[in-house]
């Protein structure tokens, strides 16, 4: 089965598709006034996934041509039914009725592996190299994964914003940009200013998990990266990371991740 994708950079001022019998998948990156979907025009929707179905019209609109504000993905039917992402929740994403658009915030960071997945399947699309077909199922698969990931916010677009999944948003912002300074979900409720209660609360509703599993998550992910692509020692890792002693580092390691830091460097 020949993949038969189509991979395009949002680079004029003006993208779209009037009719196609493939689904979108568009990530909006930046620098981009708005999309607009069957007529109605959706306005801040910058480090967003966009799955719509062949039903949809849509339209991006951009702010000027000299950077490429994302990418289009054309997917054809029997693409998305292939058995490797059968057991995808994500593929249920082109299930969802006319009336809805399915939209995901990526969680910050994310959006940095998420161009350099679009960036290999637009090269290899390009190309003939040998079992080209398996690696494009695979990037897709890959890319289905981290739009898949707790991480992200998924919603339906309307043309209000959902208070509370815009809170959890600027929580995960503020846990990116802070972690290395505190582990503790009342310094970003403080920093948010909401009661850390409430904020448990909108993260719960909107991700289904507590506030603090996400700060346990973005630790977890720093640590494995800072362990096994750095020559840092632990200790380092463990203190710009923000822990209090190397024995708490290793503590939290070993209890989150099933290793102690010197098994997951060398795993």
């Amino acid at each position: 089965m020949k993949p038969e994708i189509k991979i395009s950079s949002i680079s004029r001022k003006t993208t779209s598709q009037q009719s196609d019998n493939c689904y979108a998948v568009l990530w909006i990156q930046n620098k981009v006034e708005g999309i607009e979907i069957n007529k109605t025009l959706y306005k801040n929707v910058s480090n967003a996934v966009f799955f719509l179905n062949p039903a949809f019209h849509w339209k991006v609109l951009k702010k000027d041509t000299s950077t490429s504000s994302g990418y289009v993905l054309l997917i054809p039917r029997h693409v998305l039914n292939h058995p490797s992402f059968k057991n995808l929740h994500i593929t249920e994403v082109r299930l969802f009725s006319a009336n809805e658009i399915p939209k995901i915030n990526l969680s910050p960071g994310i959006e940095v592996r998420i161009q350099s997945i679009l960036e290999m399947l637009d090269e290899l699309l390009s190309t003939k190299l040998k079992h080209w077909e398996d690696a494009i199922l695979a990037l897709l698969k890959t890319f289905f994964v981290y739009c898949d990931g707790q991480c992200n916010i998924r919603s339906v677009i309307t043309d209000n914003n959902n208070a509370k999944s815009n809170l959890v948003y600027r929580f995960k912002k503020s846990i990116d940009q802070y972690i290395t300074q505190c582990h503790e979900v009342a310094y970003y409720a403080n920093m948010l200013n909401v009661s850390d209660k409430y904020l448990n609360e909108c993260v719960k509703d909107v991700l289904g998990v507590k506030a603090k599993h996400l700060i346990k998550e973005q630790l977890v992910l720093r640590s494995r990266h800072n362990l096994k692509f750095t020559n840092k020692t632990i200790k380092e890792v463990g203190y710009e990371l923000g822990f209090s002693s190397p024995n708490y580092f290793s503590y939290f390691v070993k209890k989150h991740t099933g290793y102690t830091p010197t098994q997951l460097r060398k795993s």
